[in-house]
């Protein structure tokens, strides 16, 4: 599981690297689309939120780190933006940003330089629909109704991938990433199928955050695909993972009727045996009597394609 959120991250930070891509995902979550923050209005921040605590002769450093950060001017003025991945739930999240947004504006005050306003978001990827709280009172487990005018909320805006409205994105590139998506969340695939060109780049991008099992080899060569011609040919591979699967199941049931059992390595190796080897086994069946003459003919088809 950490594999796969892990390259989820990387995925993300890959794609807001890109200026336009970031700008326009930050108009989507605060401006419902509209065109506020420009790409080229934007300056590269440090994520690291490092404070200091405890006291003065033992102070403890703490370190903690946005996924992307970028400081953005609107209209001549500066605005810290924080964007936060997450591809799981995590019903800490709203102190979380909480956390990481005083932490960035006592680093500013530490530094002794200007104040900026810090502005932040969720950009989830996650399988199921958001619902957790989205603000900090929403959290809380209770607030006497004396008190609750007097208490400072927080907000947490979350952009969840699978319900964003990709009308309202002007970057190519996302708004790919975004459709391309949703197509595969509710396993729609014949709309993907449409005689147009995107970047591959954008194609592999999705199938990391949907964890749909796609590999660079599986689509066609170039920095563009065509999208009918590339699901064209990834349904084909999957075909081909179907009878291969359906012909290692049978040739595992005929190899323990003839040899009584199978050992685990040996059904380790029928496993990552590819489907023209195991064609050949088949047609041998009659023949084999020892796990060895098995592991014979595999070995001898290994060493014909060398």
């Amino acid at each position: 599981m950490s594999q796969i959120r892990n390259a989820s991250d990387t995925t993300c930070k890959q794609l807001l690297r890109d200026e336009e891509c970031f700008a326009d995902l930050c108009n989507y979550a605060f401006f419902q689309g509209r065109q506020v923050i420009k790409p080229e209005e934007l300056v590269s921040r440090e994520n690291d939120l490092s404070t200091l605590t405890g006291n003065i002769e033992k102070p403890t450093e703490i370190k903690r780190y946005r996924d992307v950060v970028r400081k953005a001017s609107i209209h001549g003025d500066y605005v810290i933006i924080g964007v936060e991945h997450q591809s799981t739930f995590d019903k800490n999240m709203i102190f979380r940003i909480l956390n990481y947004d005083a932490t960035t504006y006592i680093n500013q005050v530490e530094s002794k330089k200007e104040v900026y306003p810090v502005g932040s978001f969720v950009f989830y990827t996650g399988d199921e629909e958001w619902k957790l709280p989205e603000t900090l009172k929403e959290t809380l487990k209770s607030i006497p109704s004396e008190m609750e005018p007097n208490i400072n909320d927080w907000r947490l805006p979350v952009v969840d991938l699978k319900t964003m409205d990709a009308r309202k994105l002007m970057n190519r590139r996302l708004r790919d990433v975004v459709e391309i998506n949703q197509s595969m969340f509710v396993g729609s695939y014949d709309r993907l199928r449409e005689n147009r060109k995107i970047e591959t780049e954008s194609f592999m991008m999705a199938a990391t955050f949907t964890r749909t099992n796609i590999r660079r080899e599986d689509l066609p060569e170039g920095d563009e695909i065509n999208m009918c011609k590339a699901m064209d040919q990834l349904f084909q591979r999957f075909e081909n993972q179907g009878i291969e699967k359906g012909k290692l199941n049978t040739l595992k049931e005929l190899l323990k009727v003839k040899l009584g059992t199978l050992s685990s390595p040996l059904e380790k190796q029928l496993t990552n045996t590819l489907l023209e080897k195991l064609n050949e086994l088949t047609l041998n069946i009659f023949n084999i009597n020892s796990e060895e003459e098995v592991l014979k003919i595999i070995n001898k088809k290994i060493n014909s394609l060398k």
